[in-house]
Formats: structure tokens, C-alpha cells, sequence
């Protein structure tokens, strides 16, 4: 960029807000008015499972298919999220929502009956943080006064997309990660209202990061490199460490993707130690529960931040996280077609109220 441009630049008002090379700074704090959280039986069995809003006792939700069954998570989710708030649906000017399936019909069909303008997202796994990201962005910029963001994963509909019928008993690698059944719902408001349970402050979009693996059974290590990228850039563009943060939370890299995510921070000086944790790894008791890697999938991060992160910080346990939601962008034709699996990851800072 050059001189003139960059002085042309720094002149609008938006250069306020724009934060280093691809940070945001909120103009004011968008507050998360309420969540809710739904997941399958093998979620409520995790350590996890007490804190879940809702859990199915067949993950059919009492649907003819696996689809219909993930239809029912967002509509399910959106709908407590809703009851908590103490909102009607009319009270939500825009919808954000997404999952992981041929033309996000998890999100179409779930959350017709509502009514409300949706902007239809996909960003894999990391479709939380991307849904949160935008919607921040609507309601800091008083585009709206409530928002809401929905995503979803089932694990039987994502192994008919991506992988095999489950019917097939198909043999998985250490390295795999089990697709979480579960939705997260998380209703924003651009006003507090004495009983939100976190604000967001800052945002850091992720940009796509393609290392060049090809092996859908690993996507922890697909992802990795995108998650050292946005937690690098984040660091740098608001002048922060890790000290800064209670925690420095991952969507779904696993345990697999996690060692690769230190050891690439560690190149840059950057050391998460403890303070790094990873919601695929927190779901699962990945050892009892043969779940391999961890837990992956929309419904990971949407569900954990839900029901034990926002937890945390309502309680002052914490008072500031970095929540960084993981995304593997590959689909059956482009892997069928012998492509890579590019990764993507998007930062948004949490701050205790």
C-alpha cells in the first residue's frame, strides 16, 4: 500500500475500528443476551454432559433421517436461545447460521418456520465463529438490535456426506476425529441488559491456509496451520500475548491438530502452554468414549462455547478468551478429485461483563 492510499485510508471513519492487517475493534461491545445448547447421546455421555441444555436419547430426534434429525437441533437450539433471551423470534432482525451439509439443508429446513431474513453461511467447522463473527458486525453497527447465530453438525448425516454409510463399518484412523451431533444457538443484542452472559469486543477473520494435506482422516492437521495463522495475526494486530487471555480455545484440531498448532506457534515465539484448550478435546473423554482425535464438526465449538465456555465467563472464572473456531474447506468432489484440504480459522475476543 502506498503512502496516498494509506492516509486516504486511515481518513474514514472505519480505520477507527480496523485493527492491524485483518483485526476489528468493535465500535461498541455486542452482548451475548442468551444461548442454548442441544447434542446427541454420545455428547451427554462426554464430560461435558451435564451442562447441555437438551440431549436426544436417539440421535434421530424422533425424525425419519439423519438430515431431519439435524433440522431438529436448530430449530430446537434457536428455540431455548429464544425462551432464555425472553425474545419472540419477530424480535430477531437477522438470522446467521450455517452447517455442514449440500446446501446447508440442516439450516434451510430447520429454521423456515421462523421466518426471518437468513444470511446462509458455510465455513466447515468453523461456521460458529464465522456466524458470530457477521452478526457481531450487523449489531455493533446498529444494523440491527438483536441477531441470532445457529449452526449445527449430526454425525451420522456428516459421515453420509463426507465419508461412508455408517452401515459400511468402515475402520478410522488415530488421527480421525468423530463429527459432534449436536447445535449451538446464541441470540447477540447491541444493548446490556444485566443478565448477558459474555460481550464481544474484537474480531480477527481468518484467511484460507493450505499447507497441502490431503488426508480427510486427519483434518486436525489440515486445520492447524489456519489457527496459527489467525491466533498469530490476532497477537500482532491488538498487541497482545497469551498472558493476555485466560484461555486461547480451538474449535476442533483434536489432539492430533493441537500438538501441530504448538509446535507451529512455538516457531514464532509464540507459547499457548496451558492455556491453550481445544473444544474437540474437551467434549469427548476421547479414551472411554473411542472417539480417537476428538470431537469436530459445526456443533463442536457452537455447542461447547455454549454450555461451558460462556458458563465460565458469566461466572467471572475467566475474564477474557480468544475463541477460535476451525474450519477443514474440503468437500467429496474436491477430495475425490485428489485436492488439498485447506483450512480456515476465525478469532473472536470474549470478555467477561
Amino acid at each position: 500500500m502506498n503512502k496516498t492510499t494509506e492516509t486516504s485510508f486511515c481518513s474514514r471513519p472505519a480505520a477507527l475500528f480496523a485493527c492491524g492487517r485483518q483485526s476489528i475493534r468493535l465500535p461498541v461491545p455486542v452482548y451475548i443476551r442468551s444461548s442454548a445448547s442441544v447434542v446427541g447421546s454420545r455428547e451427554k455421555q462426554g464430560p461435558l454432559g451435564e451442562l447441555f441444555d437438551f440431549a436426544g436419547e436417539d440421535d434421530l430426534f424422533g425424525c425419519d433421517t439423519w438430515e431431519d434429525a439435524e433440522s431438529s437441533l436448530q430449530r430446537d437450539a434457536l428455540h431455548l436461545a429464544l425462551q432464555k433471551a425472553g425474545l419472540h423470534s419477530t424480535d430477531i432482525r437477522y438470522l446467521f447460521a450455517g452447517d455442514l451439509l449440500g446446501q446447508s439443508i440442516a439450516t434451510s429446513f430447520g429454521l423456515m418456520q421462523y421466518e426471518r431474513p437468513l444470511f446462509g453461511l458455510y465455513g466447515a467447522c468453523s461456521t460458529c465463529g464465522l456466524s458470530l463473527t457477521l452478526a457481531s458486525l450487523a449489531v455493533s453497527g446498529s444494523f440491527a438490535d438483536f441477531a441470532a447465530c445457529v449452526t449445527s453438525s449430526h454425525f451420522a448425516s456428516a459421515e453420509k456426506e463426507f465419508r461412508f454409510p455408517l452401515g459400511y463399518g468402515n475402520q478410522r484412523p488415530l488421527s480421525a476425529s468423530w463429527t459432534v451431533t449436536g447445535s449451538g444457538a446464541f441470540i447477540l443484542a447491541n444493548a446490556p441488559s444485566g443478565h448477558d452472559r459474555a460481550m464481544i469486543t474484537g474480531l480477527t477473520p481468518g484467511k484460507i491456509i493450505d499447507y497441502g494435506l490431503r488426508d480427510s482422516m486427519n483434518m486436525g492437521a489440515c486445520m492447524a496451520p489456519a489457527a496459527a495463522d489467525t491466533i498469530r495475526q490476532h497477537f500482532e494486530d491488538f498487541g497482545t500475548s497469551p498472558d493476555d487471555y485466560d484461555k486461547i480455545v480451538t474449535g476442533d484440531l483434536g489432539k492430533v491438530g493441537q500438538r501441530v498448532l504448538l509446535d507451529l506457534l512455538q516457531t514464532s515465539g509464540i507459547d499457548l502452554g496451558e492455556r491453550h484448550m481445544d473444544c474437540g478435546i474437551e467434549i469427548y473423554d476421547c479414551k472411554k468414549q473411542d472417539t480417537h482425535a476428538g470431537g469436530s464438526g459445526c456443533g463442536c465449538s457452537a455447542s461447547v462455547l455454549s454450555a461451558f465456555l460462556l458458563k465460565q465467563l458469566s461466572e467471572k472464572k475467566w475474564k477474557r478468551i480468544l475463541f477460535v473456531p476451525t474450519g477443514a474447506l474440503l468437500s467429496k468432489t474436491s477430495y475425490n478429485e485428489g485436492q488439498s484440504v485447506p483450512g480456515i480459522a476465525h478469532a473472536l475476543l470474549l470478555e467477561a461483563i
